[in-house]
């Protein structure tokens, strides 16, 4: 697309050197919100003032009726009103449709999908990779589609290019490098993905591939998971509802019931697995435990004391025994601070440690934990990798010594090699430490991974709660089945 500067040698797109923005090249970008114009505008001035009147040469109601038609073609319901939705005002799904009608506006030769739905839910996936699907055959479009997703590769796609530190490792039809990897590297970025038909004790990482440590045929320990009627519950959760107020008009409201009467138990040292699609109230009941959100009823017992209920004073000392960890770790550390104020931080205000002398040396302890250098305390935020930056969230956590983690989409933003270091480390927190995990996540493979017992939600009601292998080997509630039957199976 030209948007770095010169490109190297040519690329050539139906016979012309040089792309521009609205000629026969168009790009879906990962964060639809980004890219809807930083989230300032609706989709009217994004679809019809920009690339229908100003590269298609068309009046204003040409343009109108054109958009209309777009937006009817991705999917969005009553179009005439969401014309003038905003970003915030739509679900993902929704933002990463009205970014495909704006790339396809203009009718493009060739859509560059880069990584439109590393953050989406696999039933949302499974609706928008038909849609392009749908789209490529009737407008004759070629896609190079970018993404971490393996097992979406080898659904969708005719030839792959595996790529690393800016090189090919290897190139060819996807049958061909998916049953045959000639790289290690590709070799790596296949056996490192999570898969529904094994849990081993540890997944591979690629460091074990290039030193040649590990192989397809390595037979892996694996791991046991469920929750026994002898466990000791440390969270009981009993009919958690949340409502949102919606303004209406001038003076009008009304209730959005984001969750609905959810019920559950988590055991000491085990993962409860909470799955559902975009707006099913996942993260909502994981920041209402956390008190980030105002229940609206229900109790939620951490020892036999309803967190809840309690006042601000009440819970203070809750606070460090209940931590999360944010999807997205390029925004939720403060890029302002150093990792040693990050770390230091909520140490001092929760008086953990003598002095900032022992504070530092708990935190140098914590970055080793988690494999991280000590000098890593002076860098800031920005000089770190996305799964560094995890890991640096993951030790903030753990300077709280918490009993409960919340994991809301910790590891979706990371491609597959990141992702397996991840995982494996917060497995060996837990087995070390004994906390418990609510790991919230729209892939459904990490979880068959990660959880003993697995919660589907479905518009904010619990539709079904299982422990995990049963749940995957013979789910009960159709919606549940639909999730399964959505997931990338690959070759």
């Amino acid at each position: 697309l030209g948007l770095v500067g010169e490109i190297a040698d040519r690329v050539i797109v139906m016979r012309h050197g040089v792309v521009r923005e609205a000629g026969p090249v168009r790009q879906i970008f990962e964060q639809p919100a980004d890219d809807y114009t930083k989230a300032l505008l609706h989709c009217r001035p994004n679809l019809d003032e920009r690339p229908l009147r100003l590269h298609m040469g068309m009046t204003r109601q040409q343009a109108l009726a054109r958009t209309l038609a777009l937006l009817d073609v991705v999917g969005i319901p009553d179009c005439a009103r969401r014309i003038d939705a905003y970003p915030s005002q739509m679900s993902g799904g929704q933002q990463q449709r009205v970014m495909i009608a704006m790339a396809i506006a203009c009718e493009p030769k060739l859509l560059i999908a880069d990584e439109p739905t590393t953050a989406l839910d696999v039933t949302i996936q499974k609706q928008i990779m038909a849609l392009i699907s749908s789209l490529q055959k009737k407008h004759q479009m070629s896609v190079l589609f970018i993404t971490h997703d393996l097992a979406l590769v080898g659904d969708i796609a005719d030839s792959v290019i595996v790529m690393r530190h800016g090189e090919v490792r290897e190139a060819g039809p996807v049958r061909h490098i998916f049953t045959q990897p000639a790289d290690a590297y590709t070799r790596a970025l296949l056996h490192c993905r999570p898969r529904l038909d094994q849990r081993p004790m540890r997944l591979p990482v690629i460091d074990d591939y290039m030193d040649g440590a590990a192989g397809p045929d390595v037979a892996m320990p694996q791991r046991a998971r469920g929750v026994l009627a002898s466990d000791t519950p440390v969270l009981v959760v009993n009919k958690l509802s949340k409502s949102f107020f919606l303004r209406e008009g001038l003076f009008g409201k009304r209730e959005f019931k984001a969750v609905k009467d959810v019920s559950f138990t988590l055991a000491r040292g085990k993962t409860l697995g909470v799955v559902g699609e975009s707006g099913s109230g996942k993260t909502t009941v994981g920041l209402t435990l956390l008190r980030l959100h105002r229940a609206t009823s229900g109790t939620a017992l951490f020892e036999g004391r309803d967190l809840l209920a309690m006042s601000a004073r009440e819970f203070l000392p809750y606070k460090r025994r209940i931590q999360i960890i944010f999807q997205n770790p390029y925004a939720s550390l403060n890029p302002r601070f150093t990792v040693g104020q990050i770390l230091l931080e909520p140490m001092q205000i929760h008086r953990i440690g003598a002095g900032d002398a022992e504070r530092v040396n708990l935190a140098e302890a914590l970055l080793d934990k988690v494999g991280l250098p000590a000098q890593a305390l002076h860098r800031y935020p920005h000089e770190f990798s996305g799964g560094q930056r995890q890991r640096i969230a993951i030790a903030r956590c753990l300077t709280m010594q918490p009993e409960i983690l919340v994991c809301d989409e910790s590891v979706s933003a990371l491609d597959v090699s990141v992702q397996a270091q991840v995982l494996n480390l917060l497995q060996d927190l837990q087995d070390e430490l004994g906390m418990s995990y609510i790991f919230i996540s729209h892939d459904l493979s990490v979880v068959k991974y990660m959880a003993d017992q697995v919660m589907v939600m479905h518009q904010g009601s619990v539709v079904e709660l299982a422990d995990s292998d049963a749940l995957y080997r013979n789910p009960q509630h159709p919606y549940t089945r639909t999730l399964l039957g959505a997931i990338p199976r690959g070759l």
